[in-house]
């Protein structure tokens, strides 16, 4: 099978060539259609995480070996089954489920993979999506998406899911409050359109970008801000209830200036929700904590129930769908590249063989 995989760290990924894999077991063989591209796939090709300080967090020490193969956002044909994939047919058409814990550890028995100390995750840990086929560990990974095209339901598995986990953290807000998305990529657009559905209040957003801020808006947001202007938060206070602030927002950039513009923003009891991995270490004075009554909490994708909830949600038609753009897979490393550069509006799938 056909694979574009990192050799190296920080280098371009390579084209290579392997056996196609048999599933044994559970495990079923899918044929990859399309392939989202996510940004987190620009740290993983790096090969560490920036912890601020000159301090990393290191992949290869976290047990990734090389050559990997990237993608996360997966959608293809099953094409092959191991003999106790009980449930799943050749010719099922069906997006993957990535976020895979070791699935015999306590945390995982009750459910919650996404806490497990020894992830499986399709792209981060095991391959991904990036190649002709992927194997996947289980039936239960493999969701229908009826009704969508193939190209827009891949990128609920991660740019979708990744905002409606997070969303669903400020969903008690009542109606008369604000939650401000601090960043308004492929992620943060998602949000922006997610939200009617999932808050009871309304959404403005923070970026830097005035193209991202126009789309923002044209999505749904009931304002947009430069969070570079240094009246962006008293302008943002402006639009809450006496000034006070936001009652929640949501970073999906996470970076020090985007987290420090989204506790500024916030009201008294307000909450941070912290998604994004740019990276860097944030000072921020511990008084204000308690004093403010701050809360500030990390999202991370989200898990199989909450993905099998959103494609309900989207293909009840409730959700307007984010701008895709479909490139060959051949051509990853330039979209990569233009993602870093932030030239990307919406979401870019790749397609093998195309």
């Amino acid at each position: 099978m056909h694979s574009m995989q990192i050799v190296e760290w920080g280098k371009p990924l390579e084209p290579r060539e392997r056996p196609t894999p048999k599933p044994q077991g559970t495990e079923v063989l899918v044929r990859v259609e399309a392939c989202g591209v996510c940004h987190s796939d620009l740290h993983l090709q790096e090969g560490y995480f920036d912890l601020g300080g000159g301090n990393k967090l290191e992949l290869e020490k976290l047990g990734l070996k090389l050559p990997h193969t990237l993608g996360h956002e997966i959608v293809g044909e099953v094409v092959a089954v191991g003999p106790e994939a009980a449930g799943a047919r050749i010719g099922d058409k069906r997006v993957v489920h990535p976020w895979i814990g070791c699935g015999s550890c306590e945390t995982c028995r009750r459910g919650d993979e996404l806490l497990c100390t020894s992830m499986r995750s399709l792209g981060a840990r095991r391959d991904g999506g990036y190649a002709d086929h992927v194997l996947v560990p289980h039936p239960r990974y493999l969701i229908d998406y009826d009704g969508l095209s193939p190209e827009l339901a891949c990128i609920y598995t991660c740019s979708g899911v990744t905002a409606y986990s997070a969303l669903k953290k400020l969903a008690q807000l009542p109606e008369r409050d604000i939650v401000v998305i601090i960043g308004a990529g492929g992620v943060g657009l998602n949000a922006v359109m997610l939200s009617r559905a999932v808050l009871k209040c309304k959404v403005v957003v923070a970026d830097i970008d005035a193209n991202k801020r126009e789309a923002a808006v044209k999505a749904g947001a009931a304002a947009a801000f430069d969070n570079s202007d240094p009246e962006a938060v008293q302008k943002l206070r402006a639009m809450t209830a006496a000034g006070a602030g936001a009652g929640g927002a949501i970073d999906f950039v996470g970076a020090p200036q985007s987290a420090k513009f989204g506790l500024d923003a916030l009201r008294k009891g307000g909450t941070l929700v912290i998604v994004g991995l740019y990276g860097g270490m944030a000072p921020i004075p511990l008084p204000l904590f308690p004093q403010r009554v701050l809360t500030v909490r990390g999202s991370y994708v989200g898990g199989l129930d909450d993905i099998r909830e959103l494609m309900a949600l989207v293909k009840s038609g409730k959700v307007p769908p984010i701008p895709v753009k479909t490139r060959p897979l051949g051509e990853i490393n330039q979209v990569l590249d233009e993602l870093r550069a932030g030239r990307v509006l919406g979401r870019i799938v790749v397609k093998p063989g195309s």
